[in-house]
C-alpha cells in the first residue's frame, strides 16, 4: 500500500523521457497510480506502445507513447505537441533518458564519449527547454532530472556518463535559479545501484555486483519502487520548497563504497 493518498496527483499530466523501460517506467507507474495521465518517450515506438498499454492497464490511468530522440530538439518539440494535443497541459517532466556502457577513458572513441553527452546532458536541456517554452512557464510545474552519484568522487570506466551527469546537475541549479519566478520547480535524484534494471546487469555483472553490495552501508541494493516513490514525493505539494537539489538515493554507497567493501572483505 502506498503512504501516499491514491489522488494526490489527480488533474495532472507527466511527460517522462526514457519511460518506457527501467526506473522511469516505475516512475510513471508511480506517477499515474496516484492519478497522473502520461505521456513517455523513447526512440522505439513498438516498445513504447506495449508500455504504454502495460501502463495503462495497471493504472487506469490514460498513457501515450511518442517516439522521440532526445538530441534532437525537433522530435522534442513534436512530442511535447502530442501530448498537449492530447491532454492540453503538462505539468511534470521526467529527463530519465540516458545512455551508458563500461570502457576506459584511453579507449573511449570520441563518437561515444559525444553520444553520451548528448542524450544525457543535452538531451536534459532540449526537453527541459522545450516543455518550459511550450507548457510549463505558463502554468508552472516541476522538472525532475534523473543524475547519478558517479562523478561524486571518481568511478573507473565511467568517465563519459560522469561528466554526463555532473553537467546535469549542474543545469538543474541553473534552470531552478532562472525557471523559479515562473513557478517551476527544478530538482534531481541520483539513484545508486538499483535491482532489477537493464544498467545494473550491464554495468555490474557476477563479482562486481556484490562487491558493491558490500559497500553499501545499508546492505543492499536500491529498488525501481524506491525511486519512484522518491520521484512521486518530488512531484507533490509536500515537497514545494525542494528546489535546485538533487537528492541522492544511493544507501549510502557514495560516501565511501569501496573502503568499506574493502573493510568487510579483510
Amino acid at each position: 500500500m502506498s503512504v501516499f493518498r491514491e489522488d494526490v496527483l489527480a488533474g495532472k499530466v507527466a511527460f517522462v523521457t526514457g519511460g518506457g523501460s527501467g526506473i522511469c517506467k516505475g516512475i510513471t507507474a508511480a506517477l499515474m497510480a496516484h492519478g497522473a495521465d502520461a505521456v513517455i518517450t523513447s526512440r522505439k515506438q513498438d516498445r513504447l506502445d506495449e508500455s504504454a498499454r502495460e501502463l495503462a492497464d495497471a493504472t487506469g490511468r490514460a498513457c501515450l507513447g511518442v517516439a522521440c530522440d532526445v538530441r534532437k530538439p525537433e522530435t522534442v518539440e513534436a512530442a511535447l505537441d502530442a501530448a498537449l494535443e492530447r491532454f492540453g497541459k503538462i505539468d511534470i517532466v521526467v529527463n530519465g533518458a540516458a545512455g551508458n556502457f563500461l570502457c576506459p577513458a584511453s579507449q573511449l572513441s570520441y563518437n561515444a564519449f559525444r553520444t553520451v553527452m548528448e542524450i544525457d546532458t543535452i538531451g536534459t536541456f532540449n526537453v527541459s527547454k522545450a516543455a518550459f517554452e511550450k507548457a510549463l512557464k505558463k502554468a508552472a510545474g516541476v522538472i525532475v532530472n534523473i543524475s547519478a552519484t558517479l562523478h561524486y568522487g571518481a568511478t573507473p570506466l565511467q568517465a563519459h556518463a560522469a561528466a554526463a551527469k555532473a553537467a546535469v546537475d549542474s543545469l538543474t541549479r541553473s534552470l531552478a535559479l532562472e525557471w523559479g519566478r515562473s513557478g517551476v520547480r527544478v530538482v534531481g535524484i541520483a539513484p545508486g545501484p538499483i535491482e532489477d534494471t537493464e544498467g545494473l546487469s550491464r554495468l555490474a555483472p557476477g563479482p562486481i555486483r556484490d562487491q558493491m553490495i558490500a559497500g553499501i552501508p545499508l546492505g543492499r541494493m536500491g529498488t525501481i519502487e524506491e525511486i519512484a516513490n522518491l520521484a512521486l514525493f518530488l512531484c507533490t505539494p509536500a515537497a514545494s520548497l525542494v528546489h535546485g537539489e538533487t537528492i541522492v538515493a544511493d544507501g549510502g554507497h557514495w560516501l565511501g563504497g569501496a573502503a568499506l567493501a574493502t573493510l568487510m572483505s579483510s
